[in-house]
């Protein structure tokens, strides 16, 4: 197994950055093939699957706190495949739709409608005081946000391996298939699953399915046995 990068995870390296299909729309594509991603949250984490989304050939857009004018410099550095909106505007434009910020920035964060039908992946880690993980009152992270977007296809994913180690581990020549690193995926909707599997293997990793929101969300979310827990998909087949 490759290594991944050891200690405890800060907010920011994890789905949160502290600087931060609608019926009208086209759905999401095939499994595999190139779409537009939307990613909202812009720290470390947030930026980290920006670039690896282009190098393997998708296009982004990307959203922050700050506004397009803050993202001057990485829109320079991704290319032509990328581009910067406003949350709302990002929302609207992408496929899919990835939640990169504070979770606690999430309610309220997009009119519910405009996410309606669209697969959003919950990347959010829902944190307490020091770094320890919320009380939720044993509801998962990622239920609450189904609840406050009761029209979007959620997934739990992309949310448990350091910023670093998801800037390399899926990208390392020589890697055998069996050392891919696993990201997971958690929801109700089987589609929207696969086509945030897809996206996963296209960067390079492998996706492993943990059950349905509820509990598997709760597996990957902080305080989790899935949560900064660098897996190979063997390990981690073999684990769940």
């Amino acid at each position: 197994m490759r290594a991944g990068v050891l200690g405890e995870l800060h907010p920011d390296q994890v789905g949160l950055d502290r600087n931060g299909l609608t019926s009208g729309a086209a759905g999401p594509r095939d499994r595999g093939a190139p779409m537009r991603t939307g990613v909202i949250g812009t720290g470390r984490i947030g930026s980290t699957l920006a670039r690896i989304l282009v190098a393997a050939g998708h296009q982004v857009v990307l959203a922050n706190a700050r506004g397009p004018r803050s993202l001057g410099p990485l829109l320079a550095e991704l290319g032509p495949e990328a581009s910067a909106a406003h949350p709302v505007e990002a929302a609207g434009q992408a496929d899919l739709l990835v939640l990169m910020l504070p979770f606690a920035g999430v309610r309220g964060l997009l009119p519910p409608h405009v996410v309606q039908d669209k697969v959003l992946v919950d990347a959010t880690n829902a944190f307490a005081g020091a770094g320890a993980p919320a009380d939720l009152g044993g509801r998962g992270s990622s239920e609450l946000v189904a609840e406050w977007y009761p029209g979007a296809r959620v997934v739990k994913s992309l949310n448990t391996m350091h910023f670093e180690t998801l800037a390399v581990a899926g990208t390392a020549p020589g890697t055998a298939a069996s050392e891919r690193l696993a990201h997971f995926t958690a929801g109700d909707d089987a589609k929207a699953k696969e086509i945030v599997a897809g996206i996963i293997t296209d960067l390079g990793f492998a996706a492993v399915d943990t059950g349905p929101l509820h509990s598997g969300g709760i597996l990957q979310q902080p305080g989790g046995p899935l949560f900064n827990r660098p897996l190979t998909e063997a390990q981690a087949l073999a684990w769940i």
